[in-house]
């Protein structure tokens, strides 16, 4: 046996933290590996962390409604057939970090070539670590064992952050609270409950942010704040470009309501718009590969195939699901897929690998009403382009003459590291051509 450090893993470039909902696991309990471990609520999923080693859970480190960084230690476990390895003569036995080899099929993977800044990448043994430093402030009060679990009734009580703040937010008395936590604590639903049931509202008094009446005040959500980091993070690190075609889409208006009603009894799904422009946009990538890379410190990162982001509004915010290996798909699977993942994103149930890896990120503006936009880069892929509102206006054609057409505007930001002005203009001809190509004649679905 060998106590090992348990961390909550690494899922994404853009997921830096997660909020514990829930242990599964209590201290002493023995589980195998892949045994769940702990629910933890991130602003794209909520999934389950499995064990990834057998043993015993000896001490958790976080409290549930604790947010926790990605990479940061949140258990110790003792691990079965694990061997310590030799420390100087003299030195304390060493705790190990969990760097499980990784889970295939699973939601996610835990990261072993990532060194954590948090606890498990603090310092040399261990130095730093949250277990760590308690284990050495007891050595220097002269504490045989660790501290005993703190009370939680009246004003002893312990909160996590994320509770503390909603206490604050929404004037909570805490000691009216009631814990339905591992050992009582107060987790962040029983705030939200107990706020919800009115109990609190007559001494109620939210607490203010400066500048700004506590009435006007939204409290942000994990998404939303991760949306503005990741927001802020493009804004500031991509010089960005921007650039815009018109397309006469009538014969793709003209083809998909020749085919939307035989295709929706056939394939179970809505015909719209959003799998065609899927498949052209991921087959002019192949043929454009400068759009879909991404800028690297040691060069452009090049990418043999195309995961195409679709931009999702929901009710907690915008979401990006991921139509993996696009470039492989015909329009009546991406129809299919995109509409799977649309809904698992309103419903708030996409699994980590559907929000993860995407290479371009294509955004339906047009849907809201919009004919110009300028979208932000998700970071760190080069481009972003938004299909605008079809609208239907007098056009210019050949001969002179003035005839009503479907008009479609295509715009896109890109990364002017990666892409120089004739990649992406080239890239937008591209898109012109192929959507311009579609007739009654298409053999598409």
């Amino acid at each position: 046996m060998a106590l090992t450090i348990i961390e909550l893993p690494h899922v994404g470039e853009s997921v830096t933290e997660g909020v514990i909902s829930k242990w599964l696991v209590e201290p002493g309990q023995r589980v195998r590996k892949y045994d769940p471990l702990v629910e933890v609520m991130t602003d794209k999923v909520n999934m389950e962390v499995p064990s990834p080693f057998e043993g015993t859970l000896t001490r958790t480190l976080v409290n549930e409604g604790d947010t926790v960084l990605m990479g940061n230690a949140i258990a110790e476990m003792d691990v079965e057939g694990a061997v310590p390895s030799q420390a100087a003569p003299g030195a304390p036995s060493p705790v190990f970090s969990a760097h499980p080899e990784p889970v295939e099929g699973r939601a996610f993977e835990f990261v072993d070539s990532v060194r954590s800044v948090g606890p498990t990448g603090s310092g040399e043994g261990g130095q730093g670590r949250p277990d760590a430093l308690l284990d050495a402030q007891n050595a220097a009060r002269g504490a045989a064992s660790p501290p005993a679990a703190p009370s939680t009734s009246g004003s002893e009580l312990r909160l996590s952050p994320l509770v503390k703040r909603l206490v604050a937010q929404h004037g909570v008395d805490s000691t009216k609270l009631v814990g339905t936590g591992m050992g009582g604590r107060i987790t962040k639903e029983d705030v939200l409950a107990f706020v919800e049931s009115g109990a609190g509202s007559k001494t109620a008094h939210p607490e203010p942010v400066e500048g700004l009446p506590a009435s006007n005040v939204i409290p942000l959500t994990p998404l939303r704040k991760t949306i503005a980091e990741h927001m802020t993070r493009s804004s500031r690190e991509i010089p960005a470009a921007w650039s815009m075609v018109e397309v006469d889409v009538s014969g793709l208006v003209g083809y998909r309501a020749a085919q939307r009603e035989r295709f929706e009894r056939d394939a179970g799904v809505p015909l719209t718009y959003l799998p065609f422009a899927a498949y052209i946009v991921a087959q002019a990538l192949m043929a454009n590969p400068m759009l879909n890379a991404c800028w690297d410190a040691n060069g452009i990162a090049m990418n043999d195939h195309v995961s195409l982001g679709i931009a999702v509004s929901t009710d907690a915010g915008l979401i990006v699901p991921v139509l993996h290996g696009a470039d492989a798909l015909g329009v009546q699977d991406l129809a299919v897929r995109a509409a799977a993942l649309i809904d698992a994103a309103r419903n708030g149930t996409l699994k980590l690998n559907e929000v993860q890896g995407g290479t371009f990120t294509l955004n339906n503006t047009g849907a809201l009403g919009s004919i110009v936009s300028a979208p932000i880069i998700n970071y760190p892929q080069a481009a972003i382009v938004t299909t605008e509102a079809i609208v239907k206006r007098p056009v210019v054609v050949e001969g002179d003459a003035i005839v009503a057409r479907s008009m479609m505007n295509l715009c896109m930001t890109f990364d002017h590291r990666v892409c120089d002005g004739a990649d992406a203009g080239w890239f937008l001809a591209d898109l012109k051509a192929r959507f311009e190509a579609i007739d009654e004649t298409s053999a598409l679905l």
